[in-house]
């Protein structure tokens, strides 16, 4: 069985949600699967750009895995499957067609800034997770 590579995960870097969201993740990762960009950045527009992806306005969060880009609730699920602890279970909520997934996740994109507020600039990963996140 061959390694996995490393995914991409590509967020808002001035939602605080989102970043929340990326703490969560390097916590619940200790593997280090995944790796972090923010949409803002370079790296993000070039990898959003390599996969036919918006670059402005792009309100989900980005999987690249296995060379493909997933957005949206599958991209979260996808994401939870690779985490420790009960969060690999979360997937099994794949088998619920994405449209009916993505109205839950398009409610919460649409409220975030209003509910969790907005950075003045993207976030900047503690000195032990600098290395997981691209340039």
């Amino acid at each position: 069985m061959t390694k996995p590579t490393k995914a991409v995960i590509l967020f808002d870097g001035v939602c605080n949600l989102c970043s929340g969201a990326v703490q969560f993740i390097l916590r619940n990762d200790p593997k280090g699967h995944f790796r972090f960009a923010s949409l803002q950045s370079a790296a993000g527009h070039q990898l959003l750009e390599q996969h036919r992806l918006p670059t402005d306005n792009i309100s989900t969060i980005v999987l690249i895995e296995d060379g493909r880009a997933y957005t949206r609730s599958t991209a979260a699920l996808r994401i939870a499957r690779r985490l420790r602890g009960a969060y690999p279970l979360a997937y099994a909520a794949i088998v619920i067609p994405a449209p009916l997934r993505n109205l839950g996740y398009a409610y919460v994109a649409r409220n975030r800034y209003r509910w969790f507020g907005k950075a003045e600039h993207c976030m900047l990963p503690k000195p032990e997770f600098k290395q997981r996140f691209l340039e």
